[in-house]
């Protein structure tokens, strides 16, 4: 994953979650749960986990509390070695 990819995604995620706490509070229509992690396990955990903190959207859902930072960490992972092996 070069950078620009995960900084797009993370920004896309971001704006994803914001979207859709906003629609909640509207009553709107709703991203599903699944694209919500869906974004998040395709390299956006980190605009996920920053959506969730700031908007304080989806953090008492136990599938977003633990998952989100479980991806992040494991992508943070991956990059770190890729950058070890002088991938990217």
């Amino acid at each position: 994953m070069g950078l620009a990819y995960l900084v797009g995604i993370d920004l896309v995620t971001f704006l994803v979650y914001g979207a859709d706490k906003r629609r909640a509070r509207r009553g709107g229509w709703r991203v599903p749960e699944a694209t919500l992690i869906a974004l998040a396990v395709l390299g956006g955990a980190g605009g996920a986990l920053l959506a969730m903190i700031l908007f304080r959207h989806k953090t008492r859902k136990p599938r977003f509390y633990v998952t989100v930072p479980l991806v992040l960490v494991a992508q943070l992972a991956l990059v770190g070695w890729l950058l070890s092996l002088g991938v990217g």
